[in-house]
């Protein structure tokens, strides 16, 4: 089933205005377009935000990092080639995360909101659209994992199955004043980058005490409707326990790399808190998502040491996750297979990460303006990171097995030869994405 081919293909609907949704109405509007940018929480809130700003970040302050040799880096070199608006907004209001790219979030979010508002080509209409058939062609849908029930419930008519189902849990942020410097201190591992994470420390009684209060703590149990799969990057602590009780220890809490000043040696177990404004008045627990009820958090976390009588300024939180299968239900320029003027940008695509979500917004974008256009369809080159991250989502073999992914380098095609030297073979791969990416880039539209 097909729409009828839109009359005026320079009026382009874009439904959210999260990180997808903002980088693809800015992208559009520079390219000419006519956007109309609909968000709905100036009249509906929902459970993971606490402002109506534009691309508001919830779960963390961290776009990940920005090594030339690894594949997130990559992706931001890739993105930046192609004017990324919500990356450009992220570095001016950096704070620091060592080798990761930590943002203010608070401002960074006021300001991308102030960035659309002045912009002559996007119209914003504060709607809430519960219906595909409100919208007109072509239209995006950027809504993400908060989707409202409404407009989900007509998705899954539109696609004729169910949408998959994930949760993403929460971190707390603590305010930094209250954290204990006598037995916190910074470092990041190794002594590389800067010393911008506090580090509390736990000896072994300590923390196997800790993982038992963990255990025993009350959570938020998930609505009947709900499924409990977790991505396994932003997997809540208590499900990390539930795997086994020193699972931690060789995840979020793995001290090695970590040399305790106050011992000379590294602890048994580690939390790390990372910066999460510029001014540095507010840290987040890294790897600390979780369903635990506020008041358990709070008893549970003070037993950390170092925050003993931490003042919480967020509480961890969870809220369920929506995802299409992408391989089954999209074609590979993310259009629906119902509906080829109808676009799906950001985590609904099952793309997992902040800025991976930014990226797709920024792809759709690009294969709008191709379509309208009337050239052929060109997506990036496999080679490169955002042309493993589309294929990633777009691939019909992960079809019966599909789960959200960031991107890795799993995702970019390996090095041919036979190289010894991982990080040779990964500079070769980052070598060949960026010709690629820049070839691409010079004769897209060609």
């Amino acid at each position: 089933m097909e729409t009828q081919k839109p009359l005026n293909l320079q009026n382009i609907a874009v439904v959210g205005a999260g990180l997808a949704g903002s980088e693809c109405a800015l992208q559009l509007a520079n390219m000419g377009f006519n956007v109309a940018l609909y968000e709905m929480r100036a009249v509906k809130q929902t459970p993971a935000h606490k402002t109506t700003n534009f691309a508001e970040l919830v779960c963390s302050n961290s776009f990940g990092s920005l090594g030339e040799h690894s594949a997130t880096g990559q992706l931001k070199w890739e993105a930046e080639q192609l004017n990324c608006q919500i990356l450009k907004t992220a570095k001016e209001h950096a704070v620091p995360a060592g080798q990761a790219l930590g943002i203010d979030r608070d401002v960074f979010a006021e300001k991308v909101t102030a960035l659309i508002k002045a912009h002559p080509k996007i119209e914003i209409k504060n709607e809430i659209i519960k219906s595909l058939d409100d919208l007109p062609r072509p239209a995006v849908i950027a809504t993400g994992p908060l989707t409202d029930e409404d407009l989900a419930l007509s998705l899954q008519k539109h696609f004729g199955d169910d949408f998959l189902y994930f949760f993403d849990a929460i971190a707390p942020i603590i305010d930094t004043d209250s954290i204990n410097k006598d037995i916190a201190w910074k470092a990041d591992r190794y002594d590389k980058g800067t010393p911008d994470y506090y580090n509390c420390p736990f000896d072994k009684e300590q923390y196997f005490k800790f993982i038992e209060e963990i255990q025993n703590a009350r959570k938020i149990e998930p609505k009947h409707f709900e499924t409990t799969d977790f991505f396994e990057g932003c997997m809540p602590i208590e499900t990390m326990v539930e795997r086994g009780i020193q699972t931690p220890r060789f995840g979020p809490m793995k001290p090695v790399g970590l040399t305790n000043p106050k011992t000379g040696r590294y602890p048994f177990a580690v939390v790390q808190l990372r910066q999460d404004n510029k001014e540095a008045t507010a840290y987040n627990m890294v790897g600390f998502q979780t369903r635990m009820a506020y008041g358990e958090q709070t008893r549970v976390f003070r037993m950390i040491p170092g925050l003993e009588n931490a003042e919480f300024l967020k509480l961890g939180s969870i809220h369920r996750n929506l995802y299409i299968n992408s391989p089954k239900r999209l074609n590979k320029d993310l259009s629906s297979k119902n509906d080829p003027w109808l676009f799906f940008a950001g985590q609904i695509t099952g793309v997992e990460g902040y800025f991976e979500s930014t990226c797709i917004g920024l792809l759709v974008a690009h294969f709008i303006q191709q379509k309208t256009q009337d050239h052929s369809f060109n997506p990036p080159p496999r080679d490169s990171a955002l042309g493993s991250l589309l294929e990633a989502i777009t691939d019909p073999f992960r079809a019966n097995h599909f789960q959200p992914t960031n991107i890795n380098f799993s995702l970019i095609p390996p090095w041919p030869e036979d190289l010894k030297d991982k990080k040779e073979k990964k500079q070769k791969q980052i070598e060949r994405a960026r010709a690629a990416l820049q070839n691409w880039k010079s004769n897209e539209l060609k």
